[in-house]
C-alpha cells in the first residue's frame, strides 16, 4: 500500500515540476531541433516521473520527528548477500515441496529485494535506449542513483531528522545496480520496435523546416524582453526608438537575424532576392507594428471618437469592440498557426526561415 501512496503522491507533485520544467524545455527544443516533436517530449517527461516516483519510493512515508527520536534500529547493514539468508529463514521456501512456493513468493523476504530490481529496471531501459548509454555507464549510472537513495536514507533526509529512519543496506545497492543492469538489455528490446534517438532526431530536424507559430512568438517575446531588460538597466529614453534600431539595424549587421532569432535558428530573407535589401528589416519591422497594434489601436481610438452616438448603447459599443479586437487577433493567429504569411510579409516579400541543416546533427 506504502508503494501505491508514492507512486500517487508522484503522479500529484509531477504537474507542479512540469509547470518549472516546460517554458525552459521548449526553450531548449526550438534552440538544438528547431521544433518541439511530441516523441521526444512523452519519453524525457516520462523518465521525469520514473525519477520522482523512484525518490518518493525510498523516502515516503515521512515519519514524524518523535517517531524517529524513538528508533533504536540499526542504521546500517553492510553485509552482502543478507536477503538471501533472508529468504531461507523467513519465507519457508523449500525447493522439494512445491506447495512453499506461493507463500514464500509472496514474502516481504522477497517482494522487497524483487522490488529493488524492479525499480531500476526502467533506468536502464532509458538510458539505453533514449540516452545511447553504453553497458558500464549504465552499471556506473545505476549504482550513483541508488548511493544517492541510501546516504539520503542514512542522512536521515540530509539531516532533517536525528537519524535514518530507513536502513541503510549494501544489498540495496547490488540489487539497483543488477536492475539497471537487466534493464540496459531490455532497452535492446525497444530498439527493434521504436524510433532511434537518431530518428527523433532527424524528425525533429525535419520538422523545424516549418517554423511553427510558438517559435516565431518566443524569439519576438524574448527579443523584446532583453531589449526592455537593456533600456531598464542603462536608463535610457525614448524606448521605442531603441525597439526601431534593434530590430530594425542589428539584421542588417548580423545576417538578417536578432539575437533570439539566431539562438532559434530563425533568420529574415527575400522571398525572391538572393541577398536581402538593408532596408528591409525596418520596412518589416514598421508594418508588423501596424498589423499587430496600430490598426487595432485605431479601431479603439475610433471607437472613443464616435463615442457619443452611441448614447445608451455604450455597453453594447464595447462588447462589439472587444468581439471584434479578439475575432482580429484570432484570424492573424489561425493564419500563423497554419502556415499562412501575414500581410507585412507579403507587401515586404520577407520571410523568416529555418537554418538547421539536418546534415548538421
Amino acid at each position: 500500500m506504502s508503494y501505491i501512496k508514492a507512486i500517487y503522491a508522484a503522479l500529484i507533485c509531477f504537474p507542479l515540476l512540469l509547470l518549472l520544467i516546460l517554458l525552459p524545455y521548449i526553450i531548449r527544443e526550438y534552440h538544438k531541433y528547431g521544433s518541439v516533436y511530441w516523441y521526444r517530449g512523452l519519453i524525457l517527461f516520462s523518465f521525469m516521473l520514473y525519477l520522482m516516483a523512484a525518490y518518493f519510493l525510498v523516502i515516503l512515508p515521512l515519519p514524524t520527528m518523535e517517531e524517529v527520536l524513538l528508533l533504536d534500529t540499526p542504521r546500517m547493514r553492510l553485509i552482502p548477500f543478507a536477503f538471501v539468508l533472508d529468504f531461507i529463514k523467513e519465507s519457508g521456501f523449500v525447493f522439494q515441496d512445491i506447495t512453499t512456493y506461493f507463500s514464500a513468493f509472496t514474502s516481504a523476504s522477497f517482494y522487497v529485494p524483487f522490488f529493488n530490481i524492479l525499480l531500476f529496471l526502467p533506468l536502464g531501459i532509458y538510458l539505453h535506449y533514449y540516452f545511447e548509454w553504453n553497458l558500464k555507464k549504465t552499471i556506473f549510472a545505476s549504482f550513483c542513483l541508488s548511493l544517492f537513495f541510501e546516504l539520503t536514507q542514512l542522512s536521515g533526509l540530509y539531516f532533517i531528522y536525528p537519524r535514518g529512519y530507513r536502513l541503510f543496506d549494501i544489498d540495496d545497492l547490488l540489487l539497483n545496480t543488477f536492475g539497471g543492469f537487466v534493464g540496459y538489455f531490455c532497452g535492446s528490446f525497444f530498439l527493434k520496435f521504436l524510433p532511434s534517438r537518431k530518428d527523433i532526431d532527424q524528425k525533429s530536424l525535419l520538422m523545424a523546416n516549418k517554423v511553427s507559430i510558438i517559435r516565431r512568438g518566443l524569439s519576438f517575446l524574448l527579443d523584446f524582453l532583453l531589449v526592455g531588460l537593456l533600456c531598464g538597466i542603462l536608463h535610457v529614453s525614448y524606448v521605442y526608438v531603441w525597439y526601431f534600431l534593434y530590430f530594425a539595424l542589428l539584421p542588417i549587421f548580423f545576417n538578417g537575424q536578432t539575437v533570439f532569432q539566431r539562438f532559434f535558428h530563425l533568420k529574415i530573407v527575400h522571398q525572391d532576392l538572393e541577398k536581402t535589401p538593408w532596408y528591409l528589416y525596418g520596412t518589416r519591422f514598421l508594418l508588423f507594428l501596424i498589423e499587430f497594434f496600430f490598426i487595432p489601436f485605431s479601431i479603439v481610438f475610433l471607437y472613443r471618437y464616435f463615442l457619443s452616438f452611441f448614447g445608451n448603447w455604450n455597453t453594447l459599443g464595447l462588447f462589439l469592440l472587444a468581439i471584434g479586437i479578439l475575432l482580429y487577433y484570432l484570424l492573424l493567429f489561425l493564419k500563423l498557426l497554419f502556415f499562412k504569411r501575414l500581410f507585412y510579409e507579403k507587401i515586404t516579400c520577407s520571410k523568416l526561415i529555418n537554418t538547421l541543416e539536418i546534415s548538421s546533427k
